[in-house]
């Protein structure tokens, strides 16, 4: 059960240390705090864990500061959509809006490699009104081999460029717990000149011990991607273990399965599970068609493949587009066959706004045949 209390209710103040002393009182109850200072209101939520089957929602709303109950019938209790559940569904970070409203696009450099490309990604991504863009320090590779990124290393000419041109969030993945740490002294040191979204990859969806690290913190929101072999139940209690430990500023990514019934892309696309996400959480819905296509390649109308997996999940309500761009694909270090070229901008952008126009459109069409909410 989900006890929202009356805004601005400080922890500290008499009306909520009274119904800390009546949960207390209560036998096989454990209770969480979840407090967020938004821009003009404290929010504060509790989470009652236990047996919570025996409690009259009609009872817990007359306790003191108590604004709402909200029975929880799904395991993951804090990110899940309820019926007569009223709080947002989304979260502002450095100047940009997440939400299951509107939609961002995160263009870039699937790995760091030089300062000259960074910087081009970055100049293109202004002269076309973008405020976004994702930055890959640290590669997860399937081969000890392989590239792994540049790490801490490239950080600093990353955040200034950002500042230079622009850029307010920045998606970046992370492997450890340390590269947290790495990232806030690098931001730090450059005087915070942009925001950084930090990125749970598909290999580390179960990585608990991290998911738990990340959620600890609530200084930077969080991109989660479903894990390419479970299910979407695990994945999305997956993003639970970021909300249980604090961290509710979550987006849930979607990036295919792996299965070769997608061949001959590279994952099989799931994007058809935007709505599905959505309904059964208040998760802005990231897609990543770049890996879950894998290539470059156009069909017979000219039209790459990854245009039409990105029309296919911003049709269906995806808020959030996590796509590879590069200068010279040629010469990339990690995942260059995929990765469009900076003169495509334009026309992936615009082919965007066209598929979102569309998608509001259809939420019109819904509206008025009286199937949305």
């Amino acid at each position: 059960m989900i006890l929202i209390l009356e805004a601005d209710l400080a922890e500290q103040s008499p009306v909520f240390q009274q119904l800390l002393t009546r949960l207390k009182a209560m036998s096989d109850i454990q209770y969480r705090i979840h407090q967020e200072q938004g821009v003009e209101q404290l929010l504060s939520e509790i989470y009652l864990i236990g047996n919570t089957k025996s409690l009259r929602v009609e009872d817990m709303e007359a306790l003191p500061g108590v604004k709402q109950a909200i029975r929880v019938s799904k395991e993951y209790r804090m990110l899940g959509r309820y019926s007569g559940d009223h709080r947002s569904q989304g979260f502002d970070y450095n100047g940009v809006h997440f939400g299951q409203d509107n939609l961002n696009v995160f263009a870039g450099l699937c790995a760091v490699d030089t300062p000259e490309h960074v910087e081009q990604m970055m100049k293109a991504l202004q002269e076309n009104g973008q405020v976004c863009t994702r930055m890959g320090a640290y590669k997860p590779r399937t081969s000890p081999y392989a590239f792994q990124g540049h790490g801490q290393a490239c950080l600093p000419y990353v955040f200034e460029l950002a500042g230079k041109y622009g850029m307010r969030v920045i998606a970046m993945e992370i492997l450890h717990e340390s590269h947290m740490d790495e990232i806030r002294e690098a931001l730090e040191k450059t005087g915070h000149p942009t925001g950084v979204m930090l990125q749970i990859g598909t290999r580390n969806t179960q990585n608990f011990e991290l998911l738990k690290a990340v959620g600890r913190q609530t200084e930077f929101p969080v991109l989660l991607k479903r894990g390419f072999g479970i299910t979407l139940e695990e994945s999305l209690n997956a993003a639970e273990y970021l909300a249980s430990e604090g961290n509710t500023k979550v987006v849930f990514g979607l990036r295919g399965m792996k299965t070769n019934l997608g061949d001959p892309h590279r994952n099989f696309v799931d994007f058809a599970q935007v709505p599905t996400v959505k309904r059964l959480t208040r998760m802005p819905v990231c897609i990543d068609p770049s890996h879950s296509v894998g290539s470059r390649d156009a069909g017979p109308d000219g039209i790459p493949d990854v245009f039409h997996a990105t029309a296919e999940g911003v049709v269906a309500g995806a808020n959030m587009v996590l796509v590879d761009f590069h200068p010279d694909p040629a010469t990339a270090l990690v995942d260059g066959p995929q990765a469009l070229l900076l003169k495509e901008l334009p026309w992936f952008l615009e082919d965007v706004r066209l598929a979102r126009e569309t998608y509001e459109e259809r939420v019109l069409l819904a509206a008025a045949q009286g199937v949305a909410e």
